[in-house]
């Protein structure tokens, strides 16, 4: 079931439990975890996308062991809140992973890369540090802001 509501992805989760957030991009996934508790996010890890398939089984192995009972992915609305090829993208990439049996949650992302870019730039990361972290640091923003829209 993919949810763009807060109120309908919790009520579709079976009750609590680890939540991850995934900051889609054409290269990377970011991954981020919460406690089942769902208190606070934490970046994971970052998948270098191939096909989908090989995503697929990645996410898949992730969720059964972090036993994983619902998906926070980022949907990159345009600025004015409106659709971009991108956010179809996204919506793709949620659609083929649906098929896990686990709720999905649609959250907006718009601003996720860009505030924790400005945090590593605050924290004199190089480029290369920057480059390593940014998308599940991206992914772990988003899992928190829906985690906390949710408590």
């Amino acid at each position: 079931m993919i949810c763009t509501s807060t109120l309908d992805f919790r009520d579709a989760l079976p009750g609590r439990g680890r939540l991850a957030g995934l900051d889609v991009g054409t290269r990377t996934i970011g991954v981020a975890l919460c406690d089942a508790g769902w208190t606070i996010a934490s970046p994971a890890e970052t998948i270098m996308r191939a096909k989908f398939s090989v995503d697929a089984a990645k996410l898949r192995a992730l969720v059964a062991a972090q036993l994983v009972k619902g998906l926070v992915i980022g949907l990159p609305l345009n600025l004015d809140g409106s659709d971009s090829p991108r956010t179809q993208s996204v919506r793709a990439f949620a659609r083929n992973v649906e098929p896990f049996g686990l709720p999905i949650l649609l959250w907006d992302e718009r601003w996720s890369t860009q505030a924790v870019t400005r945090t590593l730039l605050d924290a004199d990361a190089s480029r290369a540090r920057r480059a390593e972290l940014v998308d599940k640091l991206a992914a772990a923003y988003i899992l928190q802001g829906a985690i906390d829209a949710m408590i």
